[in-house]
């Protein structure tokens, strides 16, 4: 198995832990207790864009740099936190320009939905009541995971 390959396996195996708890929250029937379960998952959710942004590129510089210089990007991206689109957007040009402008051509409810998990991820961390639905979050997953296969698949 390539590095490549051992990176996509840890993005599809939180991936995986996430569908999981998307399918336990939908059937439960206390709706209060799908709230409280939804904004959890808002947090994961959060993380996993994340975590799964510095796997991609640190398995791309992984496979095209140098051990020092993979070595040094890598951890460069540990400071990398709260992605929204704009920090996206600049670790992706650092990266290249070209990749910058694709994922700036992308559909805006795809930006919107990446601006919006870690936005209410924000506000569940400092205390805040936020609003999220089960049915809001699992649109905007779905706009994450987008995200991040377009990116997968520039640095493919």
């Amino acid at each position: 198995m390539t590095n490549l390959g051992y990176y996509d396996f840890e993005i599809k195996r939180r991936q995986q832990r996430i569908d999981r708890l998307f399918e336990k929250i939908r059937i439960t029937d206390d709706p209060e207790m799908q709230s409280h379960w939804t904004r959890y998952l808002c947090i994961l959710i959060s993380g996993f864009l994340e975590t799964s942004l510095r796997t991609i590129y640190a398995g791309y510089a992984s496979n095209k740099a140098a051990p020092t210089v993979s070595n040094y990007v890598g951890s460069q991206l540990e400071y990398f936190q709260n992605p929204n689109m704009q920090k996206i957007l600049e670790l992706a040009g650092a990266f290249s320009p070209k990749w910058q402008a694709e994922l700036n051509c992308l559909d805006d409810r795809v930006k919107e939905a990446v601006n919006s998990i870690v936005n209410n991820r924000n506000s569940i961390s400092h205390g805040s009541d936020v609003g999220i639905s089960y049915g809001r979050l699992k649109d905007y997953y779905n706009g994450a995971l987008e995200l991040i296969d377009k990116i997968q698949s520039l640095c493919a």
